[in-house]
């Protein structure tokens, strides 16, 4: 689906710093679970931090296509593929498929981390492209 408005927003240099912006701090911000799990003071709140997680985490396709209506080129295309894969991956959480192995959760959380990691270092490679071309 596109629209013409937000396809003609989305061409504007400042509009894609700042939605970029948003977009980065978002991800970034998916990582505070994680803190929150390691960190031995906020572990009380490591259970509102992953409904936290999991909400945005559904809602983050939005975000995505707030940024950018299209997938790209190059690194581009495999930062997108990498963010819906692992956008996808949350939603076939062991919540929703209903198992408790722990061989399964295991390697889903194997998974989930590892394009967690590939999103984030893709992302800010393409912070610094988007900055040293521009």
């Amino acid at each position: 689906m596109e629209w013409t408005w937000l396809k003609t927003l989305q061409q504007d240099e400042m509009y894609k710093r700042w939605s970029g912006l948003g977009l980065a701090l978002f991800i970034t911000l998916q990582w505070f679970l994680s803190l929150s799990r390691i960190i031995k003071k906020f572990r009380t709140k490591a259970q509102t931090m992953l409904l936290i997680h999991k909400w945005a985490g559904a809602l983050s396709p939005l975000l995505f296509y707030i940024h950018s209506m299209g997938l790209g080129y190059g690194y581009l295309l495999f930062l997108s593929y990498v963010f819906f894969s692992n956008t996808l991956l949350g939603y076939l959480n062991l919540d929703v498929i209903k198992n408790n192995s722990d061989w399964l959760f295991k390697g889903w959380m194997i998974a989930h981390v590892a394009l967690s990691i590939m999103v984030t270092i893709v992302m800010f490679f393409h912070i610094g492209v988007v900055f040293y071309y521009k």
